[in-house]
């Protein structure tokens, strides 16, 4: 389990929300197309002032629900268009979950072109609706993998890639093995771990960065200090610098992406 089911994402810091967007920009829930014909849903937020690359959110494990919509608001708050999306569409249909989905059962059966796919159908939408001409993913525990995991497509050719306490090795077969896929990275690389996070050890992110060292990919791997998995949690007040260096960082690497491909 990631976050509670009602918890928020933690606010901006102040000096990097956009005044004349202080209150953000509401979602507009979609049901997208992927390439297999799947319907699933997303949640699209524009900003009137977008100022760098668009978005996609990837969710943890129990898909769209509500800090994810608000999540995408967050970033439209900083100056970026932002589509967060579903997983499930094959095995669930669309909708918001809500906080009785059984995810797991849906987690199982989902695999990572699937995902791409979807990931995919997402950019098109941004494209399509915004002027987001460069693309990053940003992930959370399950989506933090298949952001990592988007990073090394040639079809997706993403601008930059974040994963927050992505799982890096796998737990399920079938499951993502974003080291021994870490050569294969594409763009730049921001990786956000807990300390505390017992599933995702030092070695896991050691193994990682190696591979990307290895590939002479652009990465910058941050573990904070006493942070478990999930930290990013407006609730959580002992983990509030955490989560506004985690902001800061994030939004510094778009602003880096965006200048790079400006250049």
């Amino acid at each position: 389990m990631c976050f509670a089911f009602d918890a928020h994402p933690p606010d901006l810091p102040a000096d990097l929300a956009l005044p004349t967007l202080a209150g953000g920009a509401a979602a507009e829930l979609l049901e997208l197309t992927s390439a297999d014909g799947t319907r699933f849903s997303a949640a699209l937020a524009e900003a009137p002032e977008a100022s760098g690359p668009g978005v996609v959110v990837l969710p943890d494990v129990r898909g769209l629900y509500r800090f994810y919509v608000e999540l995408a608001e967050r970033f439209v708050q900083a100056g970026h268009h932002a589509i967060a999306i579903d997983y499930f569409g094959r095995t669930a249909g669309t909708g918001e979950r809500g906080e009785d989905f059984e995810y797991m059962p849906h987690v199982m059966q989902t695999r990572v072109e699937q995902v791409q796919a979807d990931v995919a159908a997402a950019i098109a939408a941004l494209r399509d609706r915004t002027d987001a001409s460069s693309i990053a993913t940003v992930g959370f525990c399950f989506g933090g993998t298949q952001s990592f995991m988007a990073a090394t497509s040639a079809e997706l050719d993403l601008d930059g890639a974040v994963g927050f306490y992505a799982g890096l090795v796998p737990r399920r077969e079938g499951a993502p093995k974003p080291i021994e896929h870490a050569r294969e990275t594409r763009c730049p690389i921001l990786g956000l771990f807990g300390g505390t996070d017992e599933n995702i050890t030092p070695d896991h992110i050691a193994a990682y960065e190696r591979g990307l060292q290895e590939a002479g990919v652009e990465h910058e791997i941050v573990t904070y200090p006493g942070a478990p998995h999930s930290f990013f949690d407006r609730s959580f007040s002992e983990h509030a610098e955490a989560c506004e260096d985690a902001w800061r960082r994030v939004l510094g690497f778009l602003q880096n992406v965006g200048t790079s491909l400006a250049l």
